[in-house]
């Protein structure tokens, strides 16, 4: 049996020093042996730990579910009398519209991509990748506001209980903050405790709902005449029972709140435990245990939803819902205090803070989800981006600017929170739409269509009744393409190939360099003719100093999709009127000549020297071609990312330019 020795360590060696150690720490988890993001939507790593979808869905339940915590007294506000009929025009959608649509997501993106990706593919090149920046500014624009939003109202739950001390009044801004700080300690301490504290948050909070829905429904039954009184006002106030109706459907908008929790239940689907058998190529299970969850919370959100409009508009006089009211913002608490006593609604207001407060997670889970899935692939992101922790700080500290230039006013930000779901959710409808229609999916497609005009039309009209959301989404939909191009800018240099792989053929080429440097001639593909060749060649022996009896390649690179970033580069051997080729697909040409340079020399031993023509044109034309067309002036800008991928000098493959 063979032993390993494991050589002693030297006590008198420094250890790492304290910036190491916060930078490891830092940046723990930012890459696997595949390069991919270890995010808490990360999947194919086997150490993450996944877990069964009922645990996943209290995850996204916070968010969905919190919207209790003040969806009916919005609905009350919003649409009076008429909120229990607006209000089951909401369930509507989402059992006959968001619900089918988004089980149809979590079927084509089960790795948490959502509909964006979905989109994606429909546009290819920069249009795509415009496309899904735009997506994301709507997409951070519902987390974010999520997060703040979600954050406001726990703290306005909390300064308005009766038994709140006198020094929290008027620190609505101090202690959102607070919680904030609390949420991001929660994720920077690791992704397995918020999937615990979602659970038990969950529990206890449907617990006292039900306790509170049911005493409220036995209440507004045994006292008919408020029934009566409602009713007579639902009838006479409003005309003929159509006008009614057409005045729920022109209202529901203003519930669209009451949608939230789609988006980030697909988000957070890698979570999800499948079944032993399942693969990348086909998670069956997670797919199924996604569409479980996704239709048990929303026929769990619908019963609520319908129930609590019914009693909050019985049982709440009208005035009580205005700005200022016990009832504004927090319905079903006062309902709580009235008719369960101030001690359960005391515990009922405490569970209503927590959930308030961790319906952040679900959006801060959708974030790091999404974030390192496109930005840093599109290179338009560093690569700590790939990390947990720094994107937690970034959120975070996003969240402390928006809360301070909203002041922690719930209605303020609400217009923008509605704008950003009901986007995404119209996304979703027209991917689904468009999928199925290329499918040849007929009735789908008519079905999923129709969804997809419902929620155009709610969009258009939550954006009209509140415009300052689409105000705020376009802050962040600039903030992230100006950013995100700005990264692209700056990482231009880099080498893109997340591996290079020479062919058979390739191989030969190169191996019959025995000794000494191997000699390559940058060629366009588009100049194919043997006359081409030679006089490149010839140019080459003359202009550059290519040895005349040296047996040299020529090395072609297509440009496919000079959008793309990064690519993993299949080199293939090919012989063109006698001469030898290595031909390679990739995004841009300098980066993926610099790639192969380097691979070859470190297969080889050998050092590559690179044969270039001077580009004609303007410099600042050329710089902009490469930046967004991939091409431009390619000598210089090889050699710079040669320089930037190998410092060493010596070992840095040549360029000769002629």
């Amino acid at each position: 049996m063979t032993t390993l020795s494991i050589p002693p360590v030297d006590p008198s060696a420094p250890g790492p020093g304290a910036g190491e150690k916060f930078r490891s720490w830092l940046l723990f988890g930012l890459q696997d042996a595949k390069g991919s993001h270890q995010g808490p939507g990360a999947v194919g790593g086997s150490h993450l730990k996944k877990h069964a979808w009922w645990q996943v869905m209290c995850l996204t339940g916070v968010d969905y579910f919190s919207t209790l915590g003040y969806q009916p007294a919005i609905a009350a506000l919003a649409a009076g009398v008429i909120s229990p009929l607006a209000t089951l025009v909401l369930v509507a959608v989402t059992l006959l519209g968001a619900l089918p649509v988004y089980r149809r997501v979590a079927g084509e993106s089960p790795r948490g991509e959502g509909s964006i990706a979905m989109l994606e593919r429909l546009l290819p090149r920069w249009g795509g990748k415009l496309l899904v920046l735009v997506l994301l500014g709507f997409a951070a624009t519902d987390f974010m506001i999520t997060m703040t939003l979600s954050a406001a109202d726990a703290t306005a739950h909390a300064i308005q209980n009766p038994l709140a001390p006198a020094w929290m009044q008027g620190q609505n801004v101090a202690v959102t903050l607070f919680l904030l700080a609390l949420l991001a300690a929660v994720f920077l301490h690791g992704f397995m405790e918020a999937i615990r504290v979602a659970v038990a948050l969950v529990a206890i909070y449907l617990g006292l709902n039900v306790v509170v829905v049911a005493t409220t429904v036995v209440e507004a039954l045994t006292h008919p005449v408020a029934v009566e009184n409602w009713w007579l006002a639902l009838t006479t106030s409003h005309g003929s029972p159509w006008m009614v109706v057409g005045i729920a459907l022109l209202v529901f908008p203003k519930l669209a709140l009451g949608l939230s929790g789609f988006e980030t239940g697909v988000a957070v689907m890698p979570q999800i435990r499948g079944h032993a058998g399942d693969t990348e190529q086909n998670p069956a299970g997670r797919i199924k245990g996604a569409r479980r969850l996704l239709t048990t919370a929303a026929v769990i959100m619908s019963s609520f939803l319908i129930t609590t409009s019914f009693t909050t508009v019985i049982l709440i006089p009208a005035q009580e819902f205005e700005p200022g009211g016990q009832a504004n913002g927090r319905a079903l608490a006062f309902l709580a205090h009235e008719y369960l006593g101030n001690g359960f609604g005391t515990i009922y207001d405490l569970s209503t803070i927590a959930i308030l407060w961790f319906a952040g997670a679900s959006a801060m889970a959708g974030l790091l989800n999404l974030v390192p899935r496109y930005l840093p692939r599109y290179g338009m992101a560093p690569e700590w981006a790939r990390a947990v922790r720094p994107l937690v700080l970034v959120f975070t500290l996003i969240g402390f600017l928006i809360t301070y230039l909203f002041k922690a006013d719930v209605d303020a930000q609400g217009g923008a929170y509605a704008t950003g779901v009901l986007v995404l959710m119209t996304s979703a409808a027209i991917a689904v739409t468009l999928s199925a229609r290329r499918r040849q999916q007929h009735r789908r497609t008519a079905g999923f269509g129709t969804i997809a005009l419902v929620f155009i039309y709610t969009t258009i009209t939550n954006i009209f009744e509140r415009p300052e959301g689409i105000r705020i989404a376009t802050f962040f939909i600039l903030g992230i393409i100006v950013i995100s191009l700005l990264s692209r800018i700056l990482r231009s240099f880099e080498l893109h190939a997340t591996h290079v792989h020479l062919d058979r053929q390739a191989l030969e080429f190169v191996a019959k360099a025995d000794e000494g440097p191997i000699g390559i001639i940058a060629h366009e593909p588009q100049r194919l003719s043997a006359d081409a060749y030679r006089d490149k060649l010839t140019s080459a022996i003359e202009v550059s100093h290519l040895p005349v009896d040296q047996q040299a390649l020529f090395l072609e690179v297509i440009v496919d999709d000079s959008s793309d970033f990064e690519t993993a580069l299949e080199v293939r051997g090919v012989i063109r009127h006698g001469y030898p080729i290595l031909e390679v697909h990739g995004p841009v040409v300098p980066n993926t000549i610099a790639s192969v340079l380097l691979h070859i020399r470190d297969v080889t031993g050998l050092m590559p020297h690179i044969y270039f023509r001077w580009t004609e044109g303007n410099p600042v034309i050329n710089l902009l071609r490469f930046l967004f067309l991939g091409e431009g002036e390619i000598a210089p800008v090889t050699r710079e990312v040669l320089r930037e991928a190998e410092h060493d000098v010596t070992k840095r493959p040549w360029v000769h330019v002629g």
